[in-house]
């Protein structure tokens, strides 16, 4: 009886194409093989690159150090019972150079070798384990699949094998690249499924979270220098430290930058840092395995791995735990983390935006934040100006939030008068854009849809009530200067009811010739409705 049995072959392959996992395809090979007669070990070595150079035992003898052969499944029983199984993949041969050696030579030259006792010992590697386990025939066969050879299948038997075996054993072979390519084509399109399920999920989660700006609204000379910043970092993969007061849109800043980096069509992942328990941050960064902790009832991917090929944007980053920040720069360093609870050691490829209102150099200073990751994470720092240094850009804030409101909450939209326009820039604005907001939207649901009380949503704006004072010694910018002269003249044709000359006209008002008047208003753009 031939010592390779056609009709368990053909079993062992249909075993093989059904699997849908490459790890159960390769262990349905070489399993199956491995119960043939007098097979002593079977082993399949898979190309990937060469990431174990320096442990390699066979490094001196490597031509090329960027791919070689990694031993991917084992199966086969040793004539010594206390010797076990040889199902492990550590071992001398766990790697081979392509070229070097018969297995090398194999996936190099992709051609099938057939080597016998008879044919002298300079095929063994090891003649002493050959002999003490009657070790008779080598057969080596490539792992082609379209022309591309993926690997190599070896069979160590006990019997003298012939070229009706090797034949056998070569059609075999075919069949088993073709399951094997098959089993990587379908990990690879869960992978991809599981992926896109993340992005979603995490992008419902987040357009939930997600405050109602759509864009960068303004045009005063204070936001030329970060919008040119934008526009001039956007493109590398720089890491940006965006500063600013709480309120001040740094997250609306992020989301500029990674829109217009040659990443906007991955991911932008947004972790809010102050909000997260201390002793969620590493789970939350890096994910964790199932039963890694106690909660922990399934497999979940962190934010690193969702943000893979995108935009990770950590907002208030000065609060990440110090004893997590070491954790955090290595993967901002070498690209690599692994879950919690997992051996396996992940790469991603992120770019870091990060945030925070604190003074993160008086941090480092006080030891509460790493020197070493501050430096990592500003290579590009982007100040924003607070609300208070925009006040020509107020109006136009305002009337955007005006409109948002009234569309969220089914109401009118309710002109703003001008001088509520003058009253919202005097404002100081300790909560900026975020509190302008809020202050519009608590203002909307309390009009009429005729008229904004803005008195009622914020007492601080009534006209009885002490303005915020500023040190008398501030030196205002023409812009600033020109926003108040606008916003004066509106209010004074408001009072006025449109009338520009004449007794109780806007020109009277102001002191100032009518001609005069309406030449200011054609400077400062201001229409007569």
């Amino acid at each position: 009886m031939s010592a390779v049995d056609p009709a368990v072959l053909q079993e062992v392959a249909l075993s093989a194409a059904a699997s849908r996992s490459l790890g159960a395809t390769l262990g349905a090979i070489v399993q199956g093989l491995a119960s043939l007669p007098d097979a002593a070990l079977v082993r399949i070595w898979l190309k990937g690159p060469g990431d174990q150079c320096g442990r390699c035992p066979l490094r001196a003898e490597c031509p090329d150090q960027t791919e070689c052969l990694h031993l991917a499944a084992s199966a086969g029983a040793s004539r010594d019972e206390a010797a076990g199984s040889w199902n492990r993949l550590d071992g001398r041969f766990r790697r081979f150079p392509l070229g070097v050696r018969k297995v090398g030579r194999i996936a190099a030259g992709a051609k099938a070798e057939l080597h016998r006792t008879s044919d002298g010992p300079a095929w063994f590697s090891d003649v002493d384990w050959a002999q003490r386990e009657g070790i008779q025939t080598f057969a080596g066969h490539p792992l082609v699949f379209r022309d591309d050879c993926m690997g190599v299948l070896a069979m160590f038997s006990r019997a003298t094998l012939g070229e009706d075996e090797l034949v056998w054993l070569r059609t075999f072979s075919n069949q088993a690249a073709v399951a094997i390519a098959n089993a990587r084509a379908f990990e690879e399109i869960a992978e991809l499924r599981r992926r896109v399920e993340l992005e979603r999920d995490y992008l419902r989660e987040e357009n939930r979270d997600r405050g109602a700006f759509d864009g960068i609204i303004g045009s005063s000379s204070a936001l030329e220098l970060p919008l040119s910043h934008v526009e001039r970092v956007a493109p590398t993969d720089a890491s940006v430290l965006i500063l600013g007061e709480s309120g001040t849109g740094k997250e609306l800043f992020a989301r500029a930058i990674h829109e217009r980096s040659d990443r906007r069509d991955g991911p932008l992942v947004r972790v809010n840092c102050a909000a997260m328990p201390k002793e969620l941050f590493e789970s939350e960064f890096f994910g964790h395995q199932r039963g890694a902790f106690t909660g922990a009832t399934s497999d979940r991917a962190g934010r690193f791995e969702i943000a893979d090929g995108g935009t990770l944007f950590l907002d208030e980053v000065g609060e990440i735990p110090l004893e997590l920040q070491s954790k955090l720069l290595r993967v901002l360093q070498e690209g690599q983390f692994e879950r919690i609870g997992e051996a396996k050691t992940r790469k991603v490829d992120v770019r870091i935006v990060a945030a925070t209102n604190r003074d993160l150099e008086r941090e480092v200073a006080s030891g509460r934040f790493r020197q070493d990751l501050y430096y990592r994470l500003s290579v590009f720092p982007l100040a924003l100006p607070p609300l208070r240094e925009r006040p020509e850009d107020v109006p136009d804030l305002a009337r955007h939030f005006i409109t948002r409101a009234a569309r969220r909450y089914h109401r009118r939209a309710p002109e703003l008068e001008p001088a509520q326009v003058l009253a919202l820039q005097r404002y100081r604005w300790p909560g900026n854009i975020r509190e302008l907001q809020n202050v519009i939207d608590r203002a909307v649901i309390l009009s009429d849809g005729q008229r904004l009380p803005l008195e009622a949503a914020l007492p601080d704006l009534r006209g009885d009530a002490a303005p915020a004072r500023e040190p008398s010694d501030r030196i205002r910018t023409e812009a600033e200067i020109r926003g108040m002269e606008k916003a004066n003249v509106e209010a004074a044709l408001a009072q006025a009811g449109g009338k520009i000359s004449g007794p109780g006209g806007a020109a009277e008002l102001l002191g100032i010739k009518s001609t005069t008047l309406a030449s200011r208003m054609r400077a400062l753009g201001i229409r007569r409705d």
